[in-house]
């Protein structure tokens, strides 16, 4: 492959003008009633309808990104957050409507069924049939009130600062000294951190009681019993039920949590503690100091560049080209909302990577984690619709955490120190594993959730410790923590954002692993089923998907058993 970077260009428009830019509704309204409006008299025509539709909602897509990707990357930025805040309020309200007669002028056409018989084309009318299913116009208003609440998520999290040793820094910043052999200062820090989370308990409290509320009557307008059961349907859950997540949460109790508690009480008996507190769990047990991957942005981005190349030239050169347009910004910074994302930008078919990036291996971890996605991107830019390259949660996240362990094989590039690089691999096997019980844990906190969207305050409280005790492992004491135990879910932003978008997370996961399986059996082989699998975007259902890749999607405690087995004996090679 070329040195020289091909950095790609947005394709030309057939159907909106070059220079167009969404301004105001009245602006792209016209566009939309050429596509209500037109007359589709053939096979051929209907396809090219979709292409414009398709064109048309590139446009909306890539607009509403960068107006995210600002106004997380500034929060304090008025006029960033005014047009964010505009979009929600004075142009997608009255685009969803719309979207709705488009759905149904194209479920009338006689040509459909025909079309409907193609690969893609079958996936993408299912969806559009769910989609004039669950549409309601009364609910419209309540999307926009919706919108408008959980932006106050990002603003309170983002807002949040400690001082520690008279330095100001974020609660990233600050979780970092956590790594500290100092057991002092760790417990210290660890209460300054709760003690800023805690002073706007009451406050997010307060916001997802208003979230649970609009949610319900969301889902009521829809003829649904609850929030959770129109979500499945509304995120397009055709391959799997709220039984089989109860049957994930099952074997994730029974058949990880275990493995947890002896990571936990290995680490008790190394660290030498009377007992395991919160603050003694991202130390090293064996009383190093914190691995320090990288000392700057610019640093992890070169370094995530190298380790990409040496997997696949492909893979770096996807990299390289997001560096030369400005779309990485990763390091956390007062100011900037919490967490990290890779957003798709549909038009240009290039991501933007966000994250809150210091110096840990967590970070490092994140950005390849991020760039799993942005490949995801890169490999299905070329799609014919922008509904195929829509991929379900579920593929996402396969594409992200396959990465991770993928990435594995090369990560000293970070990590030159052979002790070092063995820490780096046990550390992020062990968090893996203690990963899927939080996953658990934040998803069944959602299914009660909304099964009781008429919960007190203390109720949730009640109901919050009871799940989290069953996947917590038996060996942390918290005693004398009880109130920060009881807020732990208010740092999970996918409860105020994006709600029911985390189990995924521990079904790619399990996915991820399998990958990495038939990865370290031969190299070339995996990675050329990874990236078949991610090429076929949402073409084909999530079980095909992952059969592209020579896995299984499957929650069952044989085959979760299977895994973490494989998972153990890597863990006992390093």
């Amino acid at each position: 492959m070329s040195n020289v970077l091909d950095v790609p260009k947005r394709p030309a428009r057939k159907f909106l003008p070059e220079d167009f830019t969404i301004t105001t509704w009245e602006a792209l309204k016209p566009f939309l009633d050429d596509l209500l409006n037109r007359s589709v008299p053939s096979l051929s025509e209907l396809r090219q309808w979709f292409h414009d539709r398709s064109e048309v909602e590139s446009v909306i897509s890539e607009d509403l990104a960068w107006r995210y990707i600002r106004m997380t990357c500034f929060t304090e930025n008025a006029e960033y957050n005014k047009r964010y805040e505009d979009f929600i309020q004075n142009i997608q309200p009255k685009i969803a409507p719309v979207s709705d007669q488009l759905n149904k002028k194209a479920m009338a056409s006689p040509f459909l069924t025909e079309l409907e018989k193609e690969v893609g084309f079958d996936i993408m009318i299912r969806s559009l049939k769910k989609e004039i299913e669950i549409f309601r116009e009364e609910n419209v208003p309540l999307f926009t009130e919706i919108s408008t609440e959980t932006q106050k998520y990002a603003q309170v999290s983002g807002a949040m600062m400690v001082a520690v040793d008279g330095k100001e820094m974020t609660l990233q910043q600050a979780a970092v000294l956590l790594l500290s052999t100092d057991r002092e200062k760790r417990e210290a820090v660890y209460h300054q951190i709760a003690k800023r989370r805690l002073a706007d308990k009451e406050l997010l409290d307060t916001l997802f009681s208003t979230l649970i509320q609009l949610r319900h009557q969301v889902a009521t307008n829809a003829g649904f019993k609850n929030f959770r059961d129109y979500m499945f349907k509304a995120l397009g859950r055709f391959d799997y039920t709220p039984q089989d997540c109860f049957d994930f949460h099952e074997a994730i109790q029974y058949e990880v949590v275990p493995l947890v508690n002896g990571i936990s009480q290995e680490r008790k008996t190394k660290l030498g503690v009377e007992a395991l507190r919160p603050w003694d769990k991202a130390v090293d047990a064996e009383g190093k100091s914190p691995l320090k991957p990288f000392a700057s942005g610019e640093e992890l981005t070169a370094k995530t560049i190298e380790v990409f190349n040496r997997i696949d030239p492909f893979l770096g050169q996807c990299l390289s080209i997001m560096q030369t347009m400005g779309h990485l910004d990763l390091e956390s910074r007062k100011g900037k909302a919490p967490g990290g994302y890779n957003y798709p930008l549909s038009e240009i078919g290039v991501p933007f990577i966000f994250m809150n990036a210091t110096s840990t291996l967590r970070d490092m971890v994140t950005i390849m984690h991020e760039g799993g996605h942005a490949i995801h991107n890169f490999l299905t830019r070329d799609l014919e619709l922008n509904d195929f390259k829509s991929t379900p949660s579920e593929v996402a996240e396969l594409a992200s955490m396959s990465m991770e362990l993928i990435s594995m094989d090369h990560w000293d590039v970070f990590f030159t120190d052979a002790d070092e690089l063995k820490r780096a691999k046990r550390e992020h096997l062990e968090d893996i594993m203690e990963t899927l019980p939080w996953v658990a844990t934040i998803d069944k906190f959602q299914h009660w959730i909304y099964e009781n969207p008429a919960q007190t305050v203390e109720q949730r409280k009640a109901a919050w410790n009871t799940i989290f005790d069953q996947f917590t492992d038996t060996v942390t004491d918290w005693s004398g923590l009880q109130e920060a135990k009881d807020y732990l879910w208010q740092k999970q932003l996918h409860l105020f954002e994006v709600p029911f978008y985390y189990i995924e997370y521990g079904m790619a996961q399990l996915g991820a692993i399998a990958v990495w399986r038939n990865y370290r059996r031969d190299p070339a082989k995996g990675l050329q089923g990874y990236q078949s699998a991610l090429k076929l975007g949402y073409m084909r259902s999530i079980p095909e998907i992952y059969k592209a890749a020579d896995i299984k999607f499957d929650f069952s405690k044989s085959y979760i058993q299977e895994l973490m087995d494989f998972v153990g004996a890597e863990l006992k090679k390093i």
